[in-house]
Parts: structure tokens; sequence; C-alpha cells
């Protein structure tokens, strides 16, 4: 085969079908004597349909996963060659690169049955699998997408093939007639298993997945009916406690899990437990909806009652719903140990895909290292007032009988919140609280041992960081409710105190159930599921309220009511409307949490001048007003200011345009002109309002012969037309 060394020479192919895989192109070698590769040239769109026909090879049926990734931006190489990639991937079949299967705790491949009852007959783990490709896209001609294809053949190092039906040595009897069951669907029947679905629909949706690759016969649904009642009585009978020893057993599941691990530090004399956990579909997740995009931080879950407290990291999902991707189980919150773990999950995803990068961050404690976010980060810190908001009411309600005085309280909290931007000292503030509610004994004792010593620290951090938005909120506070419900089981509260219970509770049924709605919501299958995680956070819950529903006190504005849209004769009372301290009297409200009759309300008020702004907008429109207050007489910093002001805002009513609009045609229409470059203007570019004058008498010539040509063309094409 002769060598191309320009990828100009180069075919561009095209397959037809929807699906196409590397046995429908004809590959070229390119490069050098010394180093060539085999390669492709197809369109960059069809790079999907390229992927999708490797993965249903007959012979090695597989998933392939991003094993490296790296971007650049237009116009960042001044110099370039013709093969410089614009976007660079690197796709590893979902077999390899690392081989589970060459001893240690992991069962390596045999011919003969291992003694053993609580292994399934074939393990969906990494064999060693050498077959990986990678997609550039040009930067040259960035419509196009050139495939290495560096091996094509599904074997380990040894050249042994490694998975598939033609692997002789599968584990147990019979394994290697076994139908071909990948990671998604081992996942989707597990995770089916962990939320009690009966046996007979588990069974019919794991047929229907490896029917996909093995057709349909009578082998198939007998061995799939097998496999699914064996992986039920394993998840049955599995147990946390691999060790008598809680410390023990966590660093056998560490052993076990490498992959599932992106931090591990053991207990010593000079170092704390830490042990962060992020398994492959988070790590995919967190790519996908992470750049670019916000990260926010469940912390200090449990702290009273687990053994080592618990923090969630999480990322909004395509509905805006809170997802988790890593979890970080350790007691120490000191700058080294967060730096470690932090820098340890932004290396993971980055050498997946380089410039994987978030917007912003959003904690919920005040006492977080918000430099060490910010450092690691490079990003804006945001605070998010569910926390502090919640554990007010739970114990405004859980201390105070009178439902008039704890409306009056909570109000009176949110007011508190609010002197942050006010003329008024927060002290004075407090102090007029504590005095006017000095008969609510219970609750007054408890603010003031738990909250006045450090309420200063808390009203400073809302004060010197913008304030997250109530839709954010509901999301991080629905993903707290079902952790909590997950985790404290009234089954289980004899192993709070493990370790290895919590990351076996985490790992499994917590993992699982995400897995499952982000899967039943993008393939539209599940419905109950789908409707369920659609439903999942008050704010979504809100939108579902007509506007007819809501009804506001226009004379004081004191109290707003709304309708259920289930019982037309219940309504429901909202107390200091238009505030994230609004207080409801439904029982989700009465639990601490947001409700979404709040939210509906407070999406009201907004519309109205008469009520104050929320506290999102207030903490925004205090920092833009900090950055116009400028001495007069440092002229530099206040140009500099203003421009940076009306930046953000052209950019902030662009985005609030983009949102609002039904079309984005509309949006798009009204922006101005962007030149690429001088080189690239022509004359259709040019708004009609601009001309150009010649700069001689020849040149006004040419135009004009050049217009008279013109206007000839079009009369004699439209006598030809006649």
């Amino acid at each position: 085969m002769e060598i191309v060394d320009s990828i100009n020479d180069i075919p561009v192919q095209d397959p037809p079908g929807e699906e196409f895989s590397s046995t429908d192109l004809f590959w070229t070698k390119f490069g050098t004597s010394e180093h060539q590769d085999e390669v492709a040239l197809i369109p960059y769109a069809r790079v999907d349909a390229f992927i999708i026909g490797e993965c249903t090879n007959v012979e090695c049926p597989t998933r392939f996963h991003i094993e490296r990734g790296r971007r650049r931006s237009k116009g960042s190489l001044k110099e370039y060659k013709d093969d410089e990639y614009l976007e660079y991937k690197m796709y590893w079949c979902s077999f390899g690169p690392e081989n589970y299967g060459e001893g240690g705790d992991i069962l390596p491949s045999r011919r003969y049955r291992l003694n053993t009852r609580n292994r399934a007959a074939r393990p969906q783990s990494m064999r060693g699998c050498t077959c990986h490709f990678v997609v550039k896209r040009l930067y040259a001609r960035p419509s196009l997408a050139l495939l290495i294809y560096n091996d094509r053949r599904h074997v380990n190092k040894s050249g042994f093939v490694c998975h598939g039906p033609l692997d002789k040595d599968a584990i147990g009897p019979g394994a290697k007639n076994m139908p071909y069951i990948c990671n998604e669907i081992q996942q989707q029947t597990m995770s089916l298993i962990y939320l009690g679905i009966p046996e007979e629909n588990v069974l019919e949706k794991h047929i229907e997945g490896i029917q996909r690759y093995c057709g349909s016969d009578m082998q198939v649904t007998s061995l799939a009916s097998r496999y699914v009642q064996k992986l039920g009585m394993i998840i049955k009978r599995s147990s946390h406690e691999l060790d008598l020893d809680d410390q023990a057993s966590i660093r056998m599941w560490t052993e076990r899990n490498r992959k599932s691990i992106f931090f591990y530090q053991d207990t010593s004399e000079k170092e704390t437990f830490i042990l962060g956990i992020q398994t492959e579909w988070q790590l995919q997740q967190m790519i996908r909806y992470g750049h670019g995009s916000l990260m926010a931080a469940d912390s200090t879950f449990g702290i009273k009652r687990l053994k080592y407290p618990l923090c969630t990291l999480l990322v909004f999902d395509s509905r805006q719903h809170a997802l988790p991707v890593a979890w970080v189980i350790t007691r120490s919150y000191s700058k080294s140990d967060m730096s470690k773990w932090m820098k340890a999950l932004i290396g993971r995803a980055q050498s997946v895909e380089a410039g994987w990068k978030i917007s912003g961050f959003l904690i919920d404690d005040a006492a977080a290292e918000i430099d060490s976010i910010r450092d690691i980060f490079t990003c804006p810190v945001l605070f998010s007032l569910w926390r502090i908001r919640r554990t007010w009411l739970r114990n405004v309600v859980k201390k105070c009988s009178n439902i008039v005085i704890r409306r009056e309280i909570f109000k009176r909290l949110g007011e508190l919140v609010y002197s942050i931007w006010g003329a008024a000292e927060t002290s004075n503030e407090l102090g007029k609280f504590l005095e006017d509610f000095v008969d609510q004994t219970v609750f007054i004792e408890y603010f003031k041992a738990t909250w006045v010593p450090k309420l200063e620290m808390w009203l400073s951090t809302m004060r010197c960081l913008p304030l997250a938005s109530q839709e954010a909120s509901s999301a991080i506070e629905a993903y707290h409710v079902k952790l909590k419900a997950k985790l404290f089981d009234d089954s289980h509260l004899g192993s709070l105190q493990r370790v290895d219970w919590l990351v076996h509770k985490l790992t499994t049924e917590l993992h699982s159930s995400y897995w499952l709605d982000r899967y039943a919501d993008e393939s539209d299958s599940f419905q109950n599921v789908k409707e369920a995680y659609i439903n999942s956070t008050s704010w979504h819950r809100a939108l579902q309220i007509p506007d007819s529903a809501v009804s506001l006190d226009e004379k004081d504005r004191l109290f707003a009511k709304v309708k259920s849209q289930k019982d037309s004769s219940l309504t429901r009372l909202i107390w200091n409307p238009g505030s994230e301290f609004a207080f409801c009297d439904c029982p989700w409200s009465m639990q601490g949490n947001l409700c979404k009759h709040i939210i509906k309300v407070n999406m009201i008020c907004e519309c109205y001048e008469s009520y104050r702004p929320s506290m999102s907008g207030q903490s925004l429109k205090e920092m833009l007003l900090d950055i116009w207050r400028r001495p007069t007489d440092d002229s530099m910093s206040l140009d500099l200011s203003m421009a940076l002001t009306f930046q953000m805002l052209n950019q902030m009513q662009n985005l609030v345009e983009l949102n609002a609009a039904d079309d984005i045609s509309t949006v798009v229409n009204k922006l101005p002109v962007n030149w690429v470059s001088k080189k690239a203007r022509t004359s259709t570019g040019i708004p009609s309002s601009v001309v150009d004058f010649p700069s001689n008498s020849r040149s006004i010539a040419k135009v004009a012969i050049s217009q008279k040509k013109i206007r000839k063309r079009r009369r004699l094409s439209r006598l030809e037309w006649y």
C-alpha cells in the first residue's frame, strides 16, 4: 500500500446507511516511511454513526469510551499543518486498556469452574483489550474528521481474543455461549433489581437489551432468565462487610474497585481518612454537564450520625436536576486535605477532556475553604441559602407550636438576612429579634447556642458572595432529601458507623437510581421512572401550577393563596410572599423543604415592583452597584468598572432573551454582523447603507461597466424564462 504524506490527497468517504464500521471504509497509510498510520477521512457529522457501527461488531460486540481528549479554540494557531487537530479524542474498547484478569482479588480467566457461589458466570470487567482508535477534527477543515485506527483487533497484549463469543477462556461452565451483556444492559438490570421492580419486568427489559446483539431465540431467552435470577440472588445476598474490621473492609473494597476511586488516603498518625469515589459513568456525566456550567457541593451530610461525614459534588443535568458525580468521605476540612482531593478530581476529568473547566461553584457552608475552591477550580464561588433556610425552618416548626408565631419568627429571620444590604446594623436587627421573641424560650435558647456565635460568619459570606437562585437551591435540596431517604433507613441504623456500609449504599442503590433516571429520560423508556424524575424538584412541580391558581393580597401584601390542583376544595396559605423565607402550611414545607407553592408565588411576585426582589437578585444588584461605586478622582477605575458592568449586563440580557424565546432565529437576527477576517469580507456581508467610493476615474468606469453587464444579464434571463 502506497504511503500518503498529505491529508489533502486522502479522499473523503461517506458510506450510505445510518451506521457504518471500519470494514465499510478504505484505509490509507499516512505518514512517513519510518512511521505511518492507517487513516480514513469522513465528515465530522458522521463520527457518531461510525462509533455505533464499531460497537455492533458481531464477533466482538462492545462499547467505546473516551480514554483521552484535547481541544483547541479556533484561531489559536497561527501556523499549522494540514493534520493538526481542532478536537482530539481517543476511543478505547470498554474491555480495556487495563486487564482486571491478571490475578489479584479479581478472578482471572480460566477454563474450569471456580469454587465460588457469589460470582456471575461471566464478569463484565476490563480484560486488557488493545482495540482503540483516534478521532481528529481537523483544524484546517473543521467539517472533516480524520480516523486513525491504532489497533482494530479485539485482543489482549498476548494476541488472544479477550472478550466476545470467540473468547474460549471465559469464566464458568458454558460461559463462552452466553449472550453478550454490555455494561449498559448490566447496569440497567441491576438498577431495576435495586429499585424493587418485579423479576418478570426486569427479565423483559433485559431480553430486549441483549436481543440487539444476539438476536431472538429460545436459548437466549433461557440463558437471560438464568442470568437475571442469579444476578438478583447475588445482589440480595451481597454484604458490605468484607471484613469484621471496618478499616480492613474498606481497604479490601478499594483494592477491588480502583477504577471507581479518584483519591484515597488511609488513616495514619499524620494523615486523616479520605475516600473519593467516582464511577466511570459519573466521570462521563461530570465531563458532559460540568464543562462550562455549574458544580455544587452538598457538604457535611451526616455529620452527627455517620462515622465520617459525606460531601457530594453535583452537576446540573439537561433538566437542571442535581446529579451526583463524586462522593468524598472524610472528617477533615483542612485546606491541605481539600486541595488534595479537589486537584485529583480535576486531574481525572482533564485527563479525559483536556480543556474541561466549570464556570461556577456553589457552596452551602459558610465555613468552606472558598480560597481553595477559587484557586483550584479557577471559577467564581456562589452561595446557596438552602441549608440555612432548611435548618431554621425545621427548628421553627419543631420548637414553636403556635402557627402565627412560626410565621412571624421565620419572616423576621428573613429580614435579618436582608439586613446585610440595608443601612441598619445587623447586630441591632439581631438584638431586636431576640427581644421580640424572648417568650419563645425553647427556640431562642437553641438559636443563641447554635447560631449566634457563628451568625456573623454566615452573614458575611452571604454579603461577599453572589447568592444562588431558588431553582439551584431546590435541585440541591431534592438530592439531599433523596440521599437522606436512602441512607437513614430504619433497617440500617446499626450500620451508620461503618464506612463500608456507606460506600455500598452509595455505589449500588443510589448510583443505580440516578443512572436509571438519566437512562429513562434519554431513551424515553420506563415512563413511571421518567415522570418521577422530572417532578423530583419543587421548581419543576411549581411550573405545573397555573397562574390562575394563585391569588395575592393586593392590600397589605402579607399573604398569598394557592389552590390545590388535585383537590379544588384545598387552598394553601403562603405568608410573607415574594421572599425565600416565605412560610407555607403544606406538609412538605412543614418538614423544612422549599415547597412548590412558595416557588410559584415568588415567580409571580417577581413581576410586581411592589414586592421585594429575590435575595439572589438583590445580591447581584448590590455587587453591580459596588463595582460602579468608585472614587470620582479615579477616572480609569471608574471607566473600567462601567465597561465591565455593561459587558456583564449585555451578556445577561442576551441569555435571558435566549431562554425566553421560542424560536432561536428571533434572537440570532438581532445579533450584529460578526466579521471573520478582513480577507473574507464580501459585498454580501456589507450593509446596504455603506457605499464604497472608488479612488480614481478608471475604477469608476470599471464599476459602471460591470453594473451595465449585470443589468443586461438580468434582462436576458427574464426573456429566456418567458
